[in-house]
């Protein structure tokens, strides 16, 4: 049982993978991303990282299902 994570950008960087997995079969997006916080503290740009679950933008509220595809984007900025 698990649900599968997507990291863009800097989020991708600063883990050192694209795509990990996290053991749960059913959680909200907002424990998803608290999960995230608890095993990689040094990486506070979750906190600011646009979430899509199976490629929807979601809210923190939103459930998150056993393998399902959660994709943390943080924000770009350029000019």
């Amino acid at each position: 049982m698990s649900i599968r994570i997507l990291l863009f950008a800097e989020l991708e960087e600063k883990v050192g993978t694209r795509q990990i997995e996290i053991a749960g079969s059913e959680m909200t997006a907002g424990e998803v991303r608290n999960t995230l916080l608890e095993k990689y503290p040094e990486v506070s740009a979750f906190n600011s990282a646009m979430m899509a679950i199976n490629e929807e933008y979601a809210e923190d509220q939103d459930v998150v299902r056993e393998g399902d595809l959660v994709a943390f984007i943080p924000p770009v900025s350029g000019g």
